[in-house]
C-alpha cells in the first residue's frame, strides 16, 4: 500500500512538473503534449464504446467536431456578425465561460451519440462500423456546407477569433509570471487539460467497476446472453453511445479554445482511425494500456518528424517526408501488433 502511494506521489509530482522541464526547449514541445493529452481524452471516450461495449464506432471524429464547433460558434465573432438579432441581444460579443462550455459540450456531444446509437441498436461488426463512418462523414461534409443560403460554420474557410478560456480573471490565451518566472500560455493549457483527464481516468475507472461497466462488458462478450440474463442491451447500448460522445465533445471544445481556429478539416476520417488505433495499440477496456496507446501515436509522429527529414536531406528530397514520417508510423505499428496483439498493455484478464 505505501509503494502505490509513493508511485502516485512521484507520478503527480512528475506531472506538476512535466511542462517546466519541456519549457527550456521550446513551446513547441509543451505544445505536442497538450495535444496528446486532448488524444488521451479522446481514446479514454472510444474505450467506452469500443473496449468496455464492443461497438466499433469509426465515427467517433462526429463528437469531436460537435463539441469543437459548439465552442466556436459560442466563443467567436462569427454568429454576432452574421445574425443581426444576435448582435442586438449581446451587444459585447458571444463569449461563453468555461463553467458552462463543459456540461454543454458533454451534453450536445451526448445528444449527438443518442442520436448515432438510436438506428445502429440491431448493428454489430462490419456493418456497425461502415454506418458510424457514414455518420462522421456527414458530419463533416454539413460542417463544411453549412454556410449557405444562412451562413452558420463558414463553411471551408472555419471559425476564426475563437475565445481563449478565462476563469478567476487568468486568461489561458496569454502567458502570465509567477513569482518572477513566465508560465507560458500552452503550459497553462496543459494544467486545464491534465485535469480534465484525470477526471475523466476517475469516471471510467468508477464506470468500468459499476453495475453499468458490468453489462457492457457482458454485451461485448455475447449479447444474446446478456438480453437472456435480463440485461436492457437498448438502454445501455444508448448509453456507452452518450457517455464515450460526451468526452469527445469536451475534447473538441478544448481544441477549439487551445487552437483559436476550427475548420472540418481538423476533423477527417484519418482522425477516428487514428483514435481507433489508440485504442487497440494500448489494450482495448484497459484504462492504463488506452493511455499509453494514445501517448505513443500522439507523440511518436512528432519524435520521428527527427528521422524523416535527415532521411529526405539523404535522398536530395526525391522523399516527402511527410509520407516518410507516415509509413515509418505505420511500419512501427505493424511492429508493436505482431509482437503483442493483445495490445501494449492489455487487461489482466488478455494478457496471455
Amino acid at each position: 500500500m505505501k509503494n502505490k502511494l509513493v508511485i502516485f506521489l512521484l507520478s503527480g509530482l512528475g506531472l506538476l512538473v512535466l511542462p517546466f522541464i519541456a519549457q527550456p526547449f521550446g513551446d513547441a514541445w509543451v505544445r505536442i503534449i497538450d495535444i496528446a493529452l486532448l488524444y488521451v481524452m479522446l481514446a479514454l471516450g472510444l474505450n467506452i464504446v469500443v473496449g468496455y461495449a464492443g461497438l466499433l464506432d469509426l465515427g467517433y471524429v462526429a463528437f469531436y467536431a460537435v463539441g469543437a464547433y459548439m465552442f466556436g460558434l459560442l466563443a467567436s465573432p462569427h454568429l454576432w456578425d452574421t445574425f443581426p438579432w444576435i448582435h442586438a441581444t449581446f451587444p459585447g460579443g458571444l463569449h461563453t465561460p468555461l463553467w458552462l462550455v463543459i456540461p454543454l459540450a458533454a451534453v450536445l456531444a451526448g445528444a449527438c451519440g443518442m442520436l448515432l446509437g438510436a438506428p445502429t441498436l440491431k448493428l454489430r461488426g462490419d456493418y456497425l462500423a461502415i454506418v458510424t463512418l457514414g455518420f462522421g462523414e456527414i458530419i463533416r461534409v454539413f460542417l463544411n456546407n453549412l454556410d449557405a443560403p444562412v451562413n452558420i460554420t463558414n463553411g471551408p474557410k472555419g471559425l476564426a477569433q475563437i475565445d481563449s478560456f478565462k476563469f478567476f480573471g487568468l486568461d489561458l490565451g496569454r502567458s502570465t509570471e509567477l513569482f518572477g518566472y513566465k508560465i507560458s500560455s500552452v503550459t497553462l493549457y496543459y494544467y486545464l487539460f491534465l485535469a480534465l483527464v484525470i477526471f475523466t481516468v476517475v469516471i471510467c475507472y468508477r464506470l468500468q467497476a459499476s453495475r453499468i461497466g458490468r453489462a457492457w462488458m457482458a454485451i461485448r462478450e455475447d449479447e444474446v446472453a446478456a438480453k437472456a440474463m435480463g440485461i436492457n442491451t437498448r438502454n445501455v447500448k444508448l448509453l456507452a453511445f452518450a457517455i464515450g460522445a460526451s468526452f469527445g465533445g469536451v475534447s473538441g471544445a478544448m481544441f477549439a479554445s487551445f487552437q483559436g481556429f476550427v475548420s472540418p478539416e481538423s476533423f477527417v476520417l484519418s482522425e477516428s482511425v487514428v483514435i481507433v488505433a489508440m485504442v487497440v495499440l494500448g489494450g482495448m477496456g484497459h484504462l492504463p494500456g488506452v493511455i499509453v496507446g494514445a501517448l505513443l501515436l500522439a507523440a511518436l509522429p512528432e519524435a520521428l518528424r527527427y528521422v524523416a527529414d535527415p532521411l529526405q536531406h539523404l535522398t536530395d528530397g526525391r522523399l516527402d517526408a511527410s509520407i516518410l514520417r507516415q509509413l515509418l508510423i505505420a511500419l512501427a505499428m505493424i511492429g508493436i501488433m505482431l509482437a503483442r496483439p493483445r495490445g501494449l498493455w492489455p487487461a489482466p484478464d488478455n494478457a496471455r
